[in-house]
């Protein structure tokens, strides 16, 4: 049995390098789970941060490589909380309907304190910030860095 840490750890290798976010079940259950749920199904694997903005964030998660696309599961109920938008900080991408988040999320590289309490935050990075740091920037991105895996801590663990 996995212990309750590793199983909300996420691992990225990413082209610029792993990048190890903790999970925020407290803040986003259902977030958390969707998240796990899709890593698992190695859905992340070669999908590409599609819109960089510099000073700003870095956003991944659609498999079409558009900023329009998602998984094949239903989209999510937000899960908004006063947890602040910060350097690191992981939140759920969605379009202008606060229900719409599905797979896309973002991490920031500063402060975003406009986007708080609008947008679901599951997690947080706590290793490889200078990893995303170096991510291609544009909007949208020419040649764009990619997640190359993406896996839970405790499946790592246990293979």
């Amino acid at each position: 049995m996995a212990d309750e840490n590793s199983e909300n750890i996420l691992i990225l290798e990413t082209t610029k390098g792993r990048v190890v976010i903790k999970l925020r079940p407290d803040l986003a259950p259902n977030h958390v789970e969707r998240i796990k749920e899709l890593a698992r199904e190695n859905f992340y694997d070669g999908v590409v941060f599609h819109r960089v903005i510099d000073g700003f964030m870095a956003q991944t998660g659609d498999p079409t490589g558009t900023g329009a696309g998602g998984s094949d599961k239903p989209d999510l109920v937000a899960e908004f909380s006063a947890e602040p938008h910060k350097r690191g900080t992981v939140s759920a991408a969605r379009t202008a309907a606060p229900n719409s988040a599905n797979s896309q999320f973002f991490i920031c590289f500063e402060d975003a304190p406009w986007l708080n309490k609008q947008y679901s935050v599951f997690g947080e990075v706590i290793e490889g910030m200078d990893n995303v740091d170096k991510i291609k920037k544009g909007e949208p991105v020419r040649d764009p860095d990619s997640i190359t895996t993406m896996r839970v801590k405790s499946d790592v663990d246990a293979a």
